[in-house]
């Protein structure tokens, strides 16, 4: 399925059921929610699929991108609604998140430095 389609039905999905559902209202929040939601999922589908190449379980670099990406986003939305259950489960990753690409690009450069 292109980007474009995936798009234009996630459009068309939230158009329909704002119509259904009056109270359900699409706004820059909700579909800023969604986005972070849909990073943060991504990580586990970039997870998979590097460990069915290696035949192996990895965790890739893009996996941390992801999480830090999509946390930050849902954290910023979760802010935005003052939603302390969804503060507290997202803050706390987010360190993780950056201080795991911090040890990846300390590695690096320290290999760099070395070589």
């Amino acid at each position: 399925m292109e980007c474009v389609t995936l798009v234009g039905f996630a459009i068309n999905f939230f158009k329909d059921l704002s119509a259904r559902y009056p109270q359900f209202q699409l706004d820059f929040w909700l579909i800023f929610g969604f986005i972070g939601q849909a990073m943060f999922t991504m990580r586990f589908l970039v997870q998979w699929i590097a460990s069915e190449k290696k035949k192996e379980s990895v965790i890739p670099v893009s996996f941390w991108y992801f999480s830090l990406a999509g946390g930050l986003i849902v954290l910023a939305y979760a802010i935005h609604r003052m939603d302390p259950v969804f503060i507290l489960a997202y803050l706390p990753g987010n360190f993780i998140y950056f201080r795991n690409l911090y040890f990846i690009y300390k590695k690096k450069a320290t290999s760099k430095t070395l070589g």
